[in-house]
């Protein structure tokens, strides 16, 4: 196989064959093709960063009949480098009261958290990080840091908005956690495995075929689990000044900006990964370079249903997100979790059509039940409410008394 077809393989025996010539030991060796390599994958995840931001500038400006970035540079390409340029020039202010190693921490963590995630994905069928036998598992640990980077900038901020403001955030991700893990359950019933390159291999049929329902509750729990709008209260400018990041500036506010649209982007790989087959196509298993394109084109439409999302929809209020959640999306991923679990019991793998066919029937089971609990929501709704005999004497009698 050519150098085109994988560069990956070359490069690396390449780079082991240029540090065994230096007389260091294998492991030394292993060790420090792991750091160059975190390291390039690192800078490119920041680097592209900059383009996701002009990206999402423009579809926004577009989606609100408005032209986005359009002067600095030919369409406003160089926009995001000026910004960025004027983020690392702006004076970092720690205040006087505020507990400095939490405060410079958070930010830290909160794109740690992040390129964390990178290191177990799947690019091609031979370029990833590395492939956990538990990479499942992992995602949600690494996951967890940016819940402590929340905490720990609301916390040492000193700053009762900001710890009021990371407490409500980190109240909002882990609770979206729990339907996001519990769908997320069901590709991995498909592929028998929590290794991301095998539930990659598993999709002969993509896994958002044979399961959407799971799929649009790992989408919409994963979009708010990251603060996104229309589940944005993370920042809600208008009632937490700006959050649990009020006290922060210059380079280490930016850090938490550039968390924030390098997670947006990272949900939408995940869910390229678990749902559209991540790298699989046509010719990358004999050219492995067609599946890193593959992967980002399937990833691209991702985002941009993401991007859609937050330049279309209003904000929720808190209480219409704790009720979405915990008796909406959670319940359904159960009950998806398990009507799947019986219908891939009720027929091998093998018999492919007939699996399919199954699995489609859950779906429309699990489907029924949700429209079922939609109208009857609706309908409790809109019903008026009875007061109780007790009730309305209790109110009369305090209007007359006042």
């Amino acid at each position: 196989m050519g150098f085109i077809a994988d560069p990956l393989p070359f490069i690396t025996q390449w780079l082991n064959g240029l540090l065994s010539g230096l007389g260091l030991s294998p492991e030394l060796v292993r060790l420090i093709s792991y750091v160059i390599g975190g390291f390039i994958l690192a800078t490119c995840a920041m680097l592209l960063v900059l383009f996701l931001i002009w990206v999402e500038r423009k579809i926004i400006g577009r989606i609100q009949d408005r032209l986005g970035p359009n002067r600095v540079g030919p369409w406003g390409i160089f926009q995001s480098i000026a910004d960025m340029l004027k983020i690392f020039l702006k004076e970092l202010i720690v205040p006087a009261a505020a507990d400095r190693i939490p405060f410079i921490m958070a930010p830290v963590l909160s794109v740690a958290a992040v390129l964390f995630v990178w290191a177990v994905l799947p690019f091609t069928k031979s370029s990833m990080g590395t492939d956990l036998s538990v990479g499942i598992l992992f995602l949600f640990a690494a996951g967890s840091f940016g819940e402590l980077a929340v905490i720990l900038a609301g916390w040492g901020s000193n700053n009762k908005y900001a710890l009021l403001g990371a407490f409500r955030a980190v109240a909002l991700l882990v609770s979206y956690s729990v339907p996001m893990i519990v769908a997320l359950l069901v590709p991995v019933m498909f592929a028998g495995s929590f290794r991301l390159n095998a539930l990659v291999q598993a999709q002969d049929v993509w896994f958002i075929v044979l399961a959407p329902i799971p799929a649009l509750i790992f989408f919409i729990s994963s979009v708010a689990e990251v603060g996104r709008a229309p589940f944005d209260l993370v920042e809600a400018e208008s009632e937490l000044v700006s959050g649990f990041n009020v006290e922060y500036s210059g380079l280490m506010f930016g850090m938490f900006y550039v968390a924030d649209f390098l997670h947006a982007f990272t949900i939408s790989l995940l869910f390229s990964t678990l749902f559209l087959g991540g790298w699989r196509g046509p010719g990358a298993e004999q050219i492995p370079i067609l599946g890193f394109g593959y992967f980002f084109l399937k990833t691209a439409v991702a985002y941009f249903l993401v991007i859609l999302m937050r330049g279309t929809l209003p904000r929720l209020r808190i209480d219409q997100m704790n009720d979405f959640n915990w008796k909406f999306l959670t319940p359904f991923a159960l009950l998806s979790v398990a009507v799947f679990a019986v219908a891939g019991k009720l027929v091998p793998p093998e018999m492919t059509l007939l699996r399919a066919i199954v699995l489609l029937v859950a779906n429309a089971i699990v489907l029924a039940g949700m429209l079922l609990f939609a109208r009857w929501a609706m309908a409790r709704r809109k019903r008026p409410r009875v007061v109780s005999r007790k009730r309305q004497w209790t109110v009369a009698h305090k209007d007359v008394s006042s």
